[in-house]
């Protein structure tokens, strides 16, 4: 199965230790006292960004940082990895717990992302740099295309500092207010404070995913809130015209 998995990522593990490590979820390794994947995805995410960041800079020489940076959030988020990893069908390779698999772990796409990430940390100590670039840009570079023709940027913490700029605001401040769930499987939940008040909360599998529902929460509210003004000025103008048409009998 996994000789099936090596042909479809294009690679042969010298190391098969590390492949293996790398589909081993938290849930599964506290069960069988095992070597998860939780050191690996956290040199994977280093390796993805490094490998991204050194492609999109040469690839997009009209960019300025900003747009690279969101260019970059969009591509490696939990989002787009996830469903990467589905198309390698990950899901089914991982070693997950019972229960973790009886609670959809295979589906779940905080564990098909981190996996994905494990993988290109295993990758890259077992293969080095140049395969690990090869590996990424052959999966992700679909993603980037496809973001860079868009134009639209699923980086809402970004957009909701960049609106906060715009009206001369202070920055959002983010606040973790609750963690639920095992080690394993934990839930964060967090708020978003601008102009001193709460305008957004969000959850998630990581507190990168928390805070960019929050945010994405609290733009939809401060655009409301804009819209509702602006209907309101609207009316007040309109009404104002009206009472002047009246008096000049227009």
């Amino acid at each position: 199965m996994l000789a099936e998995f090596e042909i479809i990522l294009g690679t042969s593990f010298i190391n098969k230790p590390l492949l293996n490590q790398s589909l081993t979820h938290s849930s599964y390794g506290h069960e069988y006292k095992l070597p998860d994947n939780e050191r690996l995805e956290f040199l994977g995410d280093a390796v993805l960004k490094l490998v991204v960041s050194e492609h999109i800079y040469h690839k997009f020489p009209e960019k300025a940082e900003g747009d690279l940076t969101k260019i970059r959030a969009t591509v490696i988020s939990d989002e787009t990895l996830a469903n990467v990893g589905r198309t390698l069908n990950m899901g089914e390779q991982l070693l997950l717990s019972a229960n973790e698999r009886g609670t959809g772990g295979t589906k779940r796409k905080s564990n098909v992302a981190n996996a994905f990430e494990a993988l290109v940390g295993a990758v890259f100590l077992d293969a080095g740099l140049g395969k690990s670039r090869e590996i990424i840009l052959r999966l992700l570079e679909p993603e980037i295309e496809k973001v860079s023709r868009a134009g639209y940027i699923r980086d809402y913490k970004s957009a909701l500092q960049e609106y906060a700029q715009k009206n001369k605001w202070e920055l959002p401040r983010y606040r973790v207010i609750k963690e639920t769930g095992p080690r394993h499987r934990r839930v964060f939940w967090v708020e978003v404070k601008l102009k001193g008040h709460d305008w957004g909360m969000g959850r998630g599998g990581n507190k990168k995913e928390a805070e960019q529902r929050a945010a994405m929460h609290a733009l939809a509210a401060l655009k409301a809130e804009e819209k509702g003004k602006k209907r309101e000025t609207g009316k007040g103008i309109r009404g104002i015209l009206s009472q002047v048409r009246k008096r000049i009998k227009i």
